[in-house]
Formats: structure tokens, sequence, C-alpha cells
């Protein structure tokens, strides 16, 4: 593939977005951050922000972004469509947590409710995303089992790296949180090098005859070609890199965004240091993110 700027934004500040987001919440409910406003304020006004800029970013994928609302009403049928409307129904008990937790600095009861529903609208949306292009049987790369895992890991980890950061600035210092951090890296980098060897090994079960619905004959050949000059699907779907690259990139991304942030946090333990902490938690998040 070789995607648009929009969408890797959108793929990565959204997925981050949503990822801390639903920590936020869930810690919230969990009684396990204090009801500080200005740390309130910092994690939810932080993570809604990277969500709505990725999804203002999605829109100009769009051939059309005016026409942006029309995905809404294919709910039924399309997970794009279920992703926009998962993405704001989540903006609802998101905000209602901001206003309780930066208004009046409340906890528990409603506001432990709101905060378990953005963690479930915010880990649904991210569903939705994955399975916008796990449901495509004709892209092998994408309809396999680990499309949908490594979304949902892959913004968990960036998640809680960010809220781990920005716990520990606000000298909030939560082990579990770290430990956390350590296994979405581990758990996100070996669905990611799984994935990889999938698609490697496995060149799909669509072709020519499956895709014409014609089972009977063992070969089917077209009388034209599918496509006679560049267009949308040649630029962004049939893009190839040498293998050689694909490999070095595929490194390059594991020690950036998995092994860098991994021993920085080991490292940040071991020290048994606040200020380690946070600036192992600073480094990885922008490594992780940068990687992503």
């Amino acid at each position: 593939m070789h995607p648009a700027l929009s969408v890797l934004i959108f793929t990565t500040t959204s997925g981050a977005g949503y990822g801390l987001l639903a920590l936020a919440g869930l810690l919230h409910a969990a009684g396990a951050l204090p009801p500080d406003r200005w740390l309130g304020f910092v994690l939810l006004t932080f993570a809604l922000i990277l969500i709505t800029v990725g999804l203002l970013a999605s829109t100009f994928h769009l051939g059309h972004p005016e026409r942006a609302w029309r995905a809404f009403s294919q709910w039924r049928s399309s997970w794009l469509s279920r992703e926009g409307v998962m993405a704001v129904v989540t903006y609802v008990p998101a905000g209602l947590l901001w206003l309780g937790w930066v208004a009046f600095e409340g906890e528990g009861g409603f506001w432990a409710v709101c905060g378990l529903l953005t963690a479930l609208g915010a880990a649904a949306t991210v569903y939705c995303t994955g399975m916008i292009y796990a449901s495509l049987p004709t892209v092998p790369q994408w309809h396999n089992p680990w499309t949908v895992p490594g979304y949902l890991l892959l913004g968990l980890m960036t998640g809680a790296l960010l809220c781990f950061a920005i716990a520990l600035w606000f000298g909030v210092y939560l082990p579990g949180l770290g430990v956390l951090c350590l296994v979405t890296i581990l758990a996100a980098w070996l669905i990611k090098w799984t994935y990889w060897q999938m698609i490697d090994g496995h060149p799909g079960d669509s072709s020519t005859v499956t895709a014409t619905g014609l089972t009977a004959f063992s070969s089917v050949r077209l009388l034209d070609p599918p496509h006679t000059e560049q267009n949308f699907l040649m630029k962004e779907m049939g893009f190839q890199i040498g293998r050689k690259h694909a490999v070095k990139l595929r490194r390059l991304a594991l020690a950036a965004g998995g092994a860098l942030p991994f021993l920085l946090l080991v490292l940040a333990f071991l020290a048994a240091a606040v200020a380690a902490f946070r600036l192992a938690a600073v480094l990885a998040t922008l490594a992780a993110a940068c990687a992503l």
C-alpha cells in the first residue's frame, strides 16, 4: 500500500487518542486516578484533540469531504458507517466525563458510569476501524485474524504510554500502568510480527475465478485489463516496494516503536526514579507514534 497522508494521520492520532481516552475513563471509574481537575483536563482534552484531528483528517481522503455526513446512513451494512456513528456517540459520555472531572472533580457513581461508557465507546470505535479493512475478502493483507487485534493493541499501547507520561508529569505514579505499557508493547509488536509473517506466506484466496463466480472453470481469462491508466486503486492499493527495503522498514519500525520504548521503560523501572519514568514515557510515546 501507499496510503495518503490523511489516512496515516487518522490512524495514528485517533488510535492513540482512543487508547488514551479509554484508559482515562477506566482509571477514573476505578478510582485509580485522583479527581484533580487539571489532570482530568489534560488527559481528556489531549485525547479528544487527537481523536478530532484524526477524524477530520480522514475526511480529506474523500473525493467530496462535504458529503461525509452521508456515511452515517449506512450503519446497517457498512463498517465505515458504524465507525462514524460510534465516533460521534463516544463524544457524549466523554463530554460528560470531561464535565464531571474538570468542572466538579467528581468521582464514583454517575461519573464512574460515564468513564466506563467512554472506554467502551472508544474500544468499539477502534474495533469498527479495524473491521473496515478486515471485512474485505479481496485484500488478503487485511482480511485476516490479525488486523483487528493489531488495531486494538497498537491503540492501547500508544494510549497507555501517553497516559503514563501525563500522569507522571502530574506526580501520579501508577506501577500497574507502567506494567501495562510493557505488556502492550510486547503484545502489539508480537501481533504485528505475526501479521507480517502471515501476509508474506499467504498470497490470498481471491482470483479472477472467485471474483467472477465462475468456479466451475479451472481458469478465467480477461479480455481487457481491469485498469487502463493510473488511478486511485493503483496508486494506493497496488503500491509495491522491494523486499529488501520492506524488511529494513519493518525492522526500523520494530526497533523505534517496540524495542526502544520497552528498553526505556525497563531502565526507568530499574532506576526507580520519577524523572527517569517521565523521560522514558515521553520518549517512548514519541518513538511509538513516529513508527506507526
